[in-house]
């Protein structure tokens, strides 16, 4: 009778389990990897009473395929399987998956097993038995990560979307040979060069050479070595342990630590001192670093791109900069064109800033007036696309109706403008001032002078057609 009892029970029991499990709502997906099925099916149902839904697996390639099929978010893998040891196939699943946790079981655990299967990326290592009461808890802390690395893929994913060689706007010959240099390096582990004036896009070929490499779902780090005293550069770039100078109350990462695993950008490189050179050079040659105040090595695994508008190899061989730094720089060197050798890409890109900032300032009906683009023809562009950038940001605001207005240029565009052709006497007027000014650099006593006009009829005039000063 009692054993009746029990069996009922132990019915009633399960049947409310099943209600509960029904209704719970599903958290995501576990792989179960473990060849003893008892103990696969009884982890399985324990799970699946927290709204998980579990898939089992009794050999590592069978796991790895199920992986690869299914939207996983945790593993756990005994350890001692048929065909694989769970600790070492950690690696392949996060070769697979990366944002996959990964939570190893074992009957006989080991400190070494442990410290191995973390070292391999697995989110915990625990001994069959002392499970009961942490797996459950430990699941929902794996599933956070897992969530968690799954939005930032996601988001590094559409990052990467808009830093792809095809966002880079330009058909001319000199842009689609630098695209296709950039393209085939972009595979490997290489340093690249890259070399160009100011405001050519070396920062765009950086961005596109690391998202479109193995290194993609890692981070890229861009840092402008301009921007620093040598001293605080060399903080930047290694970090500094607590201590190491007044101020330094903990330890600081470096941008090399936060690049570790993707792509370190040093633009402007022509600007670091002699001696963060050399220490940089030893990152180049074996991936290893001291922080600031600190004596131990640190290793990393960084691709290392630079950019400059220097002759770096000039420099190199006056001794301004270390020649043995270059020839490590400059394995591989790319050349990106100044605008004004690339004429035939400027009115492809003016359209591409007139749009992005008509968006932006929601006035999606605006034009582009054909003089504009034969005054930027003849322009020089010395500071190049970010220049045309800069210039077509400032014509939207000043522009008023659809067209953009020719007379919110810059004054430096003045004298490209052709004359109007009805010869208005006022509008020949406003240019000649607007050519004087710039020739004197916006000195109004000197342009009263060179006009022979008085200076308050100048500033009468500045007013009455709307002048824009320097």
């Amino acid at each position: 009778m009692n054993d009746q009892l029990s069996i009922g029970f132990r019915r009633f029991v399960i049947f409310i389990l099943n209600i509960v499990a029904y209704f719970k709502p599903m958290n995501g997906i576990i792989l179960i990897i473990d060849d003893e099925k008892k103990i696969s099916s009884l982890l399985s149902r324990i799970i699946e009473l927290e709204g998980f839904k579990t898939l089992q697996a009794a050999t590592g390639k069978e796991g790895l395929k199920l992986l690869k099929n299914n939207d996983v978010s945790i593993v756990i893998s005994d350890v001692k399987l048929p065909d694989v040891n769970g600790v070492a196939m950690v690696k392949d699943i996060k070769l697979l998956k990366p944002y996959v946790e990964v939570i190893n079981l074992t009957a006989y655990g080991t400190i070494s097993d442990g410290v191995l299967a973390i070292k391999n990326g697995a989110f915990d290592y625990l001994v069959k038995g002392d499970d009961n009461d942490k797996i459950i808890p430990l699941l929902y802390k794996a599933i956070d990560k897992a969530n968690l690395q799954q939005r930032v893929l996601e988001l590094s994913q559409k990052i990467a979307g808009k830093h792809h060689f095809n966002t880079i706007i330009g058909q001319s010959k000199k842009l689609l040979e630098a695209i296709d240099l950039a393209k085939r390096v972009s595979q490997t582990d290489t340093t690249v060069l890259l070399l160009g004036e100011t405001g050519t896009g070396k920062e765009v070929f950086a961005q596109s050479i690391h998202y479109e490499s193995p290194r993609t779902a890692k981070p890229f780090v861009a840092l402008n070595c301009s921007g620093f005293s040598p001293d605080l550069l060399e903080s930047e770039l290694f970090g500094y342990k607590a201590g190491a100078f007044t101020g330094a109350n903990k330890d600081k990462k470096g941008l090399l630590e936060e690049a570790n695993g993707g792509t370190l950008f040093l633009d402007e490189i022509g600007e670091m001192n002699l001696d963060l050179q050399a220490k940089l050079l030893r990152v180049l040659e074996n991936q290893s670093f001291i922080k600031v105040g600190d004596t131990h090595t640190q290793q990393v695994n960084v691709r290392i791109l630079a950019a400059t508008n220097k002759d770096l190899k000039a420099d190199a061989e006056s001794g301004k900069f270390r020649s043995d730094l270059y020839y490590r720089l400059s394995v591989f060197t790319i050349m990106l064109p100044p605008l004004r050798e690339r004429k035939a890409d400027i009115p492809l890109l003016a359209k591409h800033y007139l749009n992005e900032f008509a968006i932006k300032s929601n006035r999606l009906q605006l034009h582009l007036d054909d003089k504009i683009l034969e005054i930027f023809e003849k322009y020089q562009w010395r500071g190049n696309i970010r220049e045309l950038k800069n210039v077509m940001e400032r014509l939207v605001i000043l522009s008023d109706g659809k067209e953009l207005n020719l007379s919110a240029l810059p004054p430096e565009f003045f004298e490209f403008a052709p004359l109007q052709n009805n010869f208005n006497l006022q509008q020949v007027e406003k240019q000649h001032i607007q050519k004087v000014l710039l020739h004197t650099k916006g000195n109004k006593t000197e342009t009263s002078r060179l006009l022979g006009i008085g200076l308050t009829t100048l500033y009468r005039k500045i007013e009455e057609y709307g002048i824009m000063e320097l």
